[in-house]
């Protein structure tokens, strides 16, 4: 399966190669004859992609209601991935990580639900603004990515949503060299900060008001 899918990628012009996501993620759930659906698979399948390609598939999942444990399994390629970004570097994940899988089943729900806005994105991108996309420019959007991604793994009641959905902004945006999505993901970045902090504030200021209660009775 990795071959046949490796063998659509190098088919298409680079240019078509980064607007093609969603077909490649469509093959791989709809193959019957995986049961579980590992991240070494992922990465084997779209390694020779844009590293914003494997960082869109691990961070869009989180966006929407999922099975339990799959911010778990794709929060942390996130972390590794978005500081290789980070310092211009190839994808690469340790073994511990790269062997958690989900069942094919699970994967493919996913992709079904993600499919429609997957390519309704993929129309809009346009190739402009470009140097917000490339290097350095480039790095400093990883970093961003790199803090997203750690505030996603965090325990937060659906904190991982706003932060994920900003990593698929920034991630569309290198996919299509589009500047437009960079900024946009930008702001994002800005909105998801606040809300996490506030979120977090509030956590913590509550587990503070509970202890000094207990302490006081």
């Amino acid at each position: 399966m990795v071959d046949q899918v490796a063998g659509i990628v190098k088919e298409e012009t680079p240019k078509k190669r980064r607007m093609r996501t969603s077909r490649i993620l469509r093959k791989i759930a709809d193959d019957t004859t995986n049961e579980r659906i590992s991240i070494r698979y992922l990465l084997e399948t779209l390694g020779d992609r844009a590293i914003g390609a494997l960082m869109l598939v691990f961070a869009f999942p989180n966006v929407m209601p999922t099975p339990p444990g799959t911010s778990a399994i794709l929060g942390a390629p996130l972390v590794f991935l978005a500081a290789q970004l980070t310092f211009g570097m190839k994808p690469w994940l340790p073994a511990v990580i790269a062997d958690r899988s989900m069942a094919r089943a699970d994967f493919a729900a996913i992709i079904n639900k993600a499919h429609p806005w997957l390519t309704w994105a993929e129309r809009l991108l346009k190739m402009r603004i470009s140097f917000l996309t490339e290097p350095p420019f480039e790095y400093f959007v990883g970093l961003l990515c790199l803090i997203l991604a750690v505030v996603l793994l965090l325990p937060v009641p659906f904190g991982n949503m706003l932060p994920a959905l900003s990593i698929c902004i920034f991630c569309f945006g290198i996919l299509g060299r589009d500047g437009v999505w960079t900024l946009a993901g930008i702001v994002s970045f800005a909105v998801s900060m606040v809300i996490a902090g506030g979120v977090i504030y509030g956590m913590v200021k509550a587990g503070f008001y509970f202890i000094e209660r207990v302490l006081l009775n």
